[in-house]
């Protein structure tokens, strides 16, 4: 049986650091990104956690074309 839309049951979540290191960015970039609302997060206790989904989803939209 599939998983309803919304269900984030089998979603793996990334540290502020590991999101850092794959966009190759500081984590303060990632923390700005996050309270900016420009990437989506949860909080869990003191820290943050974000979606793989959501990180590479935001990468494939910050793609610019310089040709």
């Amino acid at each position: 049986m599939a998983n309803p839309p919304g269900d984030i049951s089998d979603a793996k979540f990334l540290t502020i650091a590991e999101v850092a290191a794959m966009m190759r960015v500081s984590k303060m970039t990632v923390y700005r990104l996050v309270h900016g609302g420009d990437l989506p997060a949860v909080r869990v206790g003191r820290s943050f956690r974000v979606r793989e989904e959501d990180a590479n989803e935001y990468i494939r939209r910050s793609f610019y074309n310089a040709g």
